[in-house]
């Protein structure tokens, strides 16, 4: 009967782990109590208490810190419009908050101004801030 117990602990924790991102603590303690009820089912409550604490412990001690490293990769690079974002691009067409053109790497956007009122004249080089549809938002 302990198995049972120690297995409802462990889908708890899992369910608790994912509705909490970033934790990385209730992940291992799941794992803790899903060996733990293994060993509950063949050997009872006391040893499966005892595999709980033990496992906890060595989980939390090599599971966690792998995990939490992850956290800390690079990001994806970025694809389709979102690797257009923080891009220089060369207007070819004036810009301002109604219309232009501008070209970023090797094609032709039309483009808008981020900020109202200024305006980028032909040749000027500018960033892109964002894109908005098929439209370039640019700033200097």
């Amino acid at each position: 009967m302990s198995w049972l117990i120690w297995t409802l602990v462990a889908v708890g924790l899992v369910i608790g782990e994912v509705l909490t991102p970033g934790l990385f603590l209730l992940g291992p303690l799941a794992l803790a109590a899903a060996a733990a009820a293994v060993v509950g089912a063949f050997a009872g409550g006391l040893a499966a208490l005892v595999v709980f604490f033990a496992g906890s412990i060595l989980s939390l001690v090599l599971v966690r810190p792998v995990a939490r490293r992850h956290l800390k990769l690079p990001a994806i690079a970025r694809t389709g419009t979102a690797a257009l974002v923080g891009r220089k691009a060369v207007v070819l067409r004036r810009v301002d908050q109604i219309d232009g053109l501008v070209r970023i790497g090797g094609e032709d956007w039309t483009a808008r101004t981020y900020v109202d009122g200024e305006v980028f004249e032909e040749g000027t080089q500018v960033q892109v801030v964002e894109i908005q549809g098929v439209t370039a938002l640019v700033a200097a």
